[in-house]
């Protein structure tokens, strides 16, 4: 602890030095300002006047997949401490392993979908994969870098690097790399990802024809070591000699997962028919014709050199099992928009699939296929309109034809009561077969093997939500779900015996089940921050409540996050300074377990974890466009029991100290 105002000096130092003919900052809101000139009237009839326009951080544009534009934003705020992680979000109700890249578990739920179609599974191991509606798009009016950069676990680090261009007014261009490894305490632990992706997006200068693209290629990779063997005698028992997590004994050695992808998307619209009002460029009325695009590979692959029995018997001496999915996606629209009628538009929906082993496997109990092949086509609407106040939305899509998907439905409605207090109603209903490894799976292991496409049913999700920001009040979301015919993975009881179960075997008895009754989730979340001076307490409470005849859904009850920090500038005002404590609690629970094979989590209901808190310190400051972290994780391990799980036989992390900044160039 006595190295950290050193390490904190030199980390100050460095981005002082390397900004010191760095563009001075402007006002509170705008940490940028610099001047650009541009054609005046004059000099567009010939003449040489020249007027001169101001470029603010609000003219660094990024336009989400649902076209929601924020702008860069390079303050340093407690909301920046939250996302500054793997995931560059809040994991609020998220549980991470202990290291880098790895699945974290879930102490929240949300069941609403945004595709209509099933995926390819493995869903532990998505957490950091980027799907259609996590790419974002920019326009920029000078070139603009975002780097992000954060220390791992032994031997490796973390870098998101982002380059964005415009060369004309309407046309971008973005390349992004995201790439990390981390070795991990423990033995046998090492993850390592690599994301790529690169944006366009263009329009005309008459507005009518505008299309964005990107491509993207990502790789993550972990090392599979199924947890700790002797935890009791090694991990939680505090002995000395286990310190070290390395001489800690894992269930094995020789067995790794990894999910590659790679997609291709564009979207373009024509507007055929274009009126704008007389006075102004604002839009009056449009008629246009679209086409999205989507083709993606995609392969789950997980590697053993040996049979192990915690997974049961194999059918060969080394397993190798590697399912691919392979989609192409077509959307057809036409869209029509009127200033006083709103904008609706109708599509007709074209999704092809090939989800896909290598060999067909024939045993005692059956045959079971290789292959799921298809089509499925739908058609859907999607309105937004301001109608006296509410902003309302609505989205719709209804499968004609197909056998894996049935239909979404989601609407909204918002209002602005005044500039401090908003809120919004949201519903939501779906209706889709569960992911493809629910319905089919191929293993080199003898109990991973089944298929489920003509017995299971689409599950089925409805859910109403409410939420109020208030500036007095704070935020608060309440959220109520149903859900039927609720997909999930669990131990066959009625194949294992319990002494197998109560042995830890249960991964070799591991199938797909769909609960017959239906299942209830409430989930209350409440953030309110209260600030005294240069001193503030951000809350964040959440309560879950979950009404089911068997016990398939397992979530804590009750789960808290509470951070005093102190704020101020210092050095006369050339560097914001951020400090303070996190306390993380969430109650015991029968927290999911995590199988490796599959890359999934599966229900047990035989050991409660949880109720452990967890501290961190963190010294945060930001100098012109570059913020500094640096952070203690979990400092209270060094003195507190070894009970600390992210599921069970899988610890979170013990106490660490990690730094890293957040910076972003502007030429």
């Amino acid at each position: 602890m006595r190295f950290i105002p050193l390490l904190f000096s030199l980390l100050i130092a460095g981005p002082l030095m390397a900004q010191e003919n760095a563009v001075p900052p402007g006002g509170k809101m705008d940490s940028l300002k610099v001047r650009r000139k541009t054609q005046s009237k004059s000099e567009k009839k010939g003449g040489s006047a020249t007027e001169a326009a101001e470029i603010t951080i609000k003219d660094y544009k990024i336009i989400s997949f649902a076209r929601d534009t924020t702008y860069l934003d390079t303050t340093l705020t407690i909301q920046k401490e939250y996302k500054y992680n793997y995931l560059r979000r809040d994991d609020f109700e998220l549980m991470p392993f202990s290291n880098v890249g790895q699945p974290y578990n879930k102490l929240g739920v949300e069941f609403e979908r945004k595709d209509l179609y099933p995926m390819i599974g493995a869903r532990a191991k998505h957490f950091n994969y980027m799907e259609v509606w996590d790419i974002d798009y920019y326009n920029v009016p000078t070139p603009m870098t975002d780097l992000f950069f954060k220390t791992t676990f032994e031997q490796g680090q973390l870098l998101d690097a982002n380059l964005t261009f415009n060369t004309s007014r309407r046309l971008n261009f973005s390349i992004a790399y995201k790439g990390f490894r981390s070795l991990g305490k423990y033995s046998f632990d090492q993850a390592a990802s690599g994301n790529f992706r690169t944006t366009t997006n263009y329009e005309t200068k008459n507005r009518r024809y505008r299309l964005r693209a990107h491509i993207a290629a990502q790789e993550i990779e972990t090392e599979e070591n199924g947890g700790l063997a002797l935890k009791e005698i090694q991990f939680e028992s505090g002995e000395a000699e286990f310190t070290d997590r390395s001489r800690i004994e894992v269930r094995f050695s020789d067995a790794n997962n990894k999910i590659l992808g790679k997609r291709y998307f564009w979207q373009q619209q024509y507007k055929l028919l274009k009126q704008d009002n007389d006075s102004t460029r604002i839009e009056k009325t449009s008629l246009a014709i679209g086409h999205q695009f989507n083709y993606e590979t995609k392969y789950y692959q997980f590697i053993q050199d040996a049979q192990n029995d915690y997974f049961g018997p194999g059918i060969v001496a080394v397993i190798n099992d590697k399912a691919t999915l392979k989609t192409m996606y077509n959307q057809f629209s036409l869209e029509f928009y009127n200033a006083v009628l709103g904008r609706l538009q109708g599509n007709v929906n074209l999704y092809n699939y090939n989800y896909y082993f290598n060999s067909i496997l024939i045993t005692e109990a059956g045959t079971i296929p290789n292959q799921l092949k298809g089509e499925e086509i739908s058609v859907g609407a999607d309105y937004n309109k301001r109608i006296k106040g509410f902003d309302v939305d609505g989205s719709f899509k209804y499968t004609i034809a197909g056998k894996l998907t049935g239909n979404i439905l989601d609407a909204s409605a918002g209002y602005r009561i005044n500039e401090n207090n908003k809120f919004r109603i949201a519903l939501h209903s779906s209706s889709r077969m569960p992911d493809f490894n629910f319905l089919l799976y191929q293993s080199d292991y003898l109990n991973y093997n089944w298929d489920k496409i003509e017995a299971y049913k689409k599950q089925r999700v409805y859910s109403l939500q409410f939420n109020l920001d208030s500036k007095l009040l704070g935020s608060l979301t309440a959220k109520f779900a149903t859900l039927d015919n609720y997909t999930y993975f669990a131990p066959d009881v009625d194949q294992a015996t319990q002494e197998q179960l109560d042995a830890g075997l249960e991964n070799a008895y591991l199938k797909p089940f769909q609960e017959g009754d239906g299942v209830s989730h409430l989930k209350v979340k409440y953030n309110k921050e209260f600030k005294v001076g240069k001193f503030a307490l951000n809350n964040t409470v959440m309560y879950q409540n979950v009404i089911q005849t068997n016990e398939v859904l397992n979530v804590p009850q009750l789960v808290t996050r509470n951070t005093l920090y102190y704020s101020s500038n210092v050095f006369k005002k050339a560097m914001f300074l951020q400090t303070g404590v996190t306390f993380k609690y969430f109650t015991a629970y029968h927290m999911d377990a995590y199988n490796p094979l599959l890359g999934e989590f599966y229900v047990q209901n035989a050991e409660k974890l949880g109720a452990y808190p967890l501290l961190d310190f963190f010294i945060n400051a930001r100098i012109q466009q570059t913020r500094i972290y640096l952070k203690a994780e979990h400092f209270n391990s060094s003195f507190g029991k070894n009970n600390f799980y992210a599921a069970p036989s899988y610890p979170y992390r013990d106490f660490v100290i990690r730094f890293g900044l957040v910076w972003n160039f502007f030429s």
